[in-house]
């Protein structure tokens, strides 16, 4: 029999004593014993002179909770049931429920890859200068004078996601922010990226479950007990998860409150021209907001509104009181993605850039917009109206007062679990469902899923108003 020498040190000294049980040559069955969780160095010698050291600086490390929306995305890929419906992720699909390009974007994609000029050189740091300045107009309208007056500027960055996390990151090491607000609920991704940046994170109340609408009474209340001198983050248009936004009259007194406190306002839009299906009602909030005097940041992603969901397209638009200021705000900016992810993407960044620098390109690209805006409305009100005419408990006109992909529908965690588990019907735990998941082949069986599952009596009423 061959020999097996086994050689166990540990550390530090008075380390809890480990038992090791190895099967000779076969290092992958070998079974540690611990009962403290510290580090240990163990070196196994085989005749052969083979050795393999065991130490771990991460035998502390414990298991991250999963990211509960593409977890269950992924349940649902692989459940194998023949009715099984994708409410999750917010991903934009026809009313045939079958995977498409927006046309314009196709176009677009085609005629990039006939064209022998384009390459996969490095971007500069700051991004694509024609994406950038095209989502500025965009955002703003491209003749606002503070564009003129270079007052305004963007840095791309890796999608709606690298714009919020880039602005926190200046917001705090730079302008010494120490406070965010952000609405309840919210996408969780905003909480996240405060966290990681270091903030002390409030909350303002943003929906009244009892009533299933938007409280704006204890918005302002939340937003007026704030430190002075805090960022307070703005979804844009479409609010994410609950589809309701702030009336124009709204906005403007929320404007006046935040101005009254010195508020720094740090707009999320993702959704623009998906909201109402007209790009310059839904950055209305915006513009209003820099035509009082502020300066701000605002998130721009193309995820949504041109389907480029893996191609990472995002837009920091910021603005200042003077050219100066925005040149210097720039300079830092880049220093923080220069050490973040040094070079963004070109692909998606180009797509969008020439359909926004092309006026029949621009048209199209609106059309589109509209086109994809009217299929959701309709697809809210089709579902209302069939939960309506079934006699499902509840006041569902909630779901036809919302705007934008996502309905926040009233149902509770235990009601998403029966929808999950009986009907195979896979939406997140608030509620939340992604309107553009209904299509022609299921919505029937949605309206019916939902129907059955509000008679199941699971605990919390669908809406709390029936």
């Amino acid at each position: 029999m061959n020999s097996l020498t086994t050689f166990v040190s540990t550390y530090p000294s008075n380390q809890t004593k480990v038992t090791v049980l190895l099967s000779m040559f076969d290092l992958s069955s070998c079974i540690f014993l611990m009962d403290q969780r510290r580090y240990a160095h163990f070196r196994v010698s085989i005749m052969s002179g083979l050795s393999e050291n065991m130490y771990s600086v991460f035998c502390d490390v414990q298991k991250a909770p999963p990211i509960e929306v593409t977890t269950l995305s992924e349940q649902c890929q692989e459940d194998s049931a023949e009715n099984k419906v994708n409410l999750t992720l917010g991903v934009y699909r026809p009313f045939n429920g079958k995977p498409s390009k927006i046309p314009v974007v196709r176009k677009v994609e085609i005629e990039m890859a006939q064209d022998p000029s384009l390459n996969k050189d490095y971007l500069p740091i700051t991004g694509l200068p024609a994406f950038c300045s095209a989502g500025i107009r965009l955002l703003l309208g491209s003749e606002h004078p503070a564009i003129s007056s270079n007052l305004v500027d963007a840095v791309q960055c890796i999608g709606g996601s690298g714009a919020v996390y880039l602005a926190a990151q200046f917001l705090k090491k730079i302008l010494k922010f120490s406070t965010v607000l952000i609405p309840k609920p919210s996408w969780p991704s905003h909480c996240g990226i405060c966290l990681l940046s270091g903030y002390n994170i409030l909350y303002y109340r943003y929906w009244n479950q009892k009533t299933q609408c938007l409280d704006f009474t204890e918005l302002l209340e939340d937003i007026s007990s704030a430190p002075d001198n805090s960022v307070v983050i703005l979804h844009a248009c479409a609010h994410n998860p609950t589809g309701m936004d702030l009336a124009p009259e709204q906005w403007m007194e929320l404007a006046q409150l935040m101005k009254k406190k010195r508020l720094f306002p740090l707009f999320d839009i993702a959704y623009q021209g998906l909201a109402s299906g007209d790009i310059d009602q839904d950055a209305w909030a915006i513009r209003m907001f820099l035509e009082h005097g502020f300066e701000f940041f605002a998130a721009q992603s193309f995820s949504k509104n041109f389907g480029l969901y893996n191609d990472r397209v995002g837009n920091l638009v910021f603005g200042t009181m003077n050219k100066d200021l925005t040149a210097n705000t720039k300079s830092q900016l880049l220093i923080l993605a220069r050490y973040c992810w040094s070079n963004p993407p070109n692909h998606g960044a180009t797509i969008v850039s020439k359909v926004l620098n092309d006026p029949q390109l621009y048209a199209e690209w609106k059309s589109n917009l509209r086109e994809m805006s009217d299929r959701i409305v309709r697809t809210r009100q089709l579902f209302y109206e069939k939960l309506t005419a079934m006699g499902t408990p509840g006041n569902w006109e909630n779901i036809i007062k919302q705007r934008g992909m996502f309905s926040y529908t009233g149902l509770s965690r235990e009601q998403t679990n029966i929808l999950r588990e009986k009907f195979h019907v896979y939406m997140t735990g608030d509620g939340r469902m992604n309107m553009c998941g209904l299509n022609e082949s299921n919505i029937d069986y949605v309206v019916k899923a939902f129907h059955e599952t509000v008679l199941c009596g699971a605990a919390g009423d669908v809406t709390q108003t029936a």
